[in-house]
């Protein structure tokens, strides 16, 4: 493999573990860049990286840090995410991106092929493994009828009163609560709140979640023609009534009310206040649980792929489950595009990945290398 300059943006609980997953792993000049100078200090001391302390929310600022750099990855905060992407795309670089940012990366597309960049958007564990494994199954299948996936991050410790935490920014967890979830039901985009049509769910290994939508099919309402898809996040039962009642009462919010005379979101407030409260501390032990069906037809038989994953806190390396899922399936991607396996330009989904079988192939054996282990049953029904 060659040895290039790789640059990551944003040195949050996924971020640092991505750029240390290459010090580790990858024999590349790697650079973390953060506005938190002691973020970066506490990383830097430990590992070959190279510490760039920076605002990137400025797109100028961002352009001239990865000028020198070939590969950049995305970790920033979702609302931060759509305005970096661009920003990398015009500097003609190629970026994987695990931002999650709510505005249509396809906006971007054209402007990707003209700069002759290779944009890979949704690299996490779900989107992002979870479309992955999608578009390997559907390129496989003659015809594929239905897509299920059920995915959450929730810690070992169930704590009073909220019983989660959030492996990344509390205000995108909360942005979760707040967009209109979108899927798929007999060929049509079927339009409800989030938090709704809850079940509860058996899980191996886990016990009883409960289960709700929420607006996690993103890219594959526009790339895959299927007639059902549905995602649905998991948590421990009882979050969907805290949650709906915060979100009724407004502290979800987005529009200002006047304080004593100062002007506040309260999304922005309710973000703050459960900061404290939602905040992984070192040592917290989390889980990642997913589970992803697919069903179709192939040389005339209906069959069912279904895939289970459940992963936990790394102990030895003090590494959180979410940071592990996501972080190490975005540098296997990354990986893949370093060694030129997957090489086509324009905003790339992960579904597009998966139809690539060596990319797939790969992806998965880069995951179980660090022990991330996605269990696959095939059968006829």
């Amino acid at each position: 493999m060659l040895e290039l300059k790789v640059i990551v943006l944003g040195a949050g609980l996924v971020g640092n573990v991505i750029a240390r997953d290459f010090a580790e792993n990858i024999d590349n000049d790697v650079s973390l860049v953060d506005v938190n100078q002691d973020t970066l200090d506490g990383i830097t001391a430990n590992y070959n990286i190279h510490g760039i302390c920076a605002d990137l929310s400025n797109p100028n600022v961002i352009k001239e840090i990865i000028a020198e750099y070939d590969i950049v990855i995305g970790a920033l905060p979702g609302f931060m995410g759509f305005q970096a992407v661009k920003a990398v795309i015009e500097a003609g670089k190629n970026i994987v991106d695990i931002s999650f940012f709510e505005e249509d990366p396809f906006e971007l597309d054209e402007l990707a092929k003209e700069k002759g960049v290779t944009a890979v958007i949704d690299a996490g564990v779900a989107p992002g493994l979870s479309n992955i494994i999608l578009g390997h199954v559907d390129s496989v299948l003659d015809e594929t009828q239905d897509f299920l996936c059920y995915v959450g991050g929730l810690p070992i410790i169930r704590d009073w009163p909220f019983e989660y935490k959030a492996p990344f920014s509390p205000i995108d967890v909360l942005e979760e609560y707040t967009r209109l979830a979108r899927y798929v039901e007999n060929s049509e985009i079927v339009v409800k709140q989030a938090l709704s049509e809850p079940e509860l769910l058996e899980f191996a290994g886990v016990g009883t979640l409960e289960t709700f939508n929420t607006d996690g099919l993103r890219t594959l309402l526009r790339t895959m023609n299927i007639p059902f898809m549905k995602e649905k996040t998991l948590r421990y039962p009882g979050h969907i009534e805290k949650m709906k009642m915060l979100r009724e009462t407004g502290f979800f919010d987005k529009k200002t009310i006047k304080i004593n005379g100062k002007e506040i979101r309260p999304l922005d407030l309710t973000s703050k206040l459960l900061f404290d409260k939602w905040k992984m501390e070192e040592g917290d032990e989390d889980l990642t649980v997913m589970k992803v069906t697919v069903e179709g037809i192939k040389e005339e038989k209906k069959l069912r792929y279904s895939y289970y994953m459940l992963d936990k806190y790394d102990k030895e390396k003090k590494v959180i489950s979410m940071a592990r899922t996501t972080g190490y399936t975005c540098t296997a991607i990354v990986k893949q595009i370093i060694e030129g396996v997957y090489d086509k330009k324009g905003i790339i989904p992960p579904e597009y990945l998966g139809k690539h079988l060596e990319t797939y192939t790969a992806i998965i054996e880069e995951l179980a290398k660090r022990n991330v282990i996605i269990k696959e049953e095939i059968q006829e029904i």
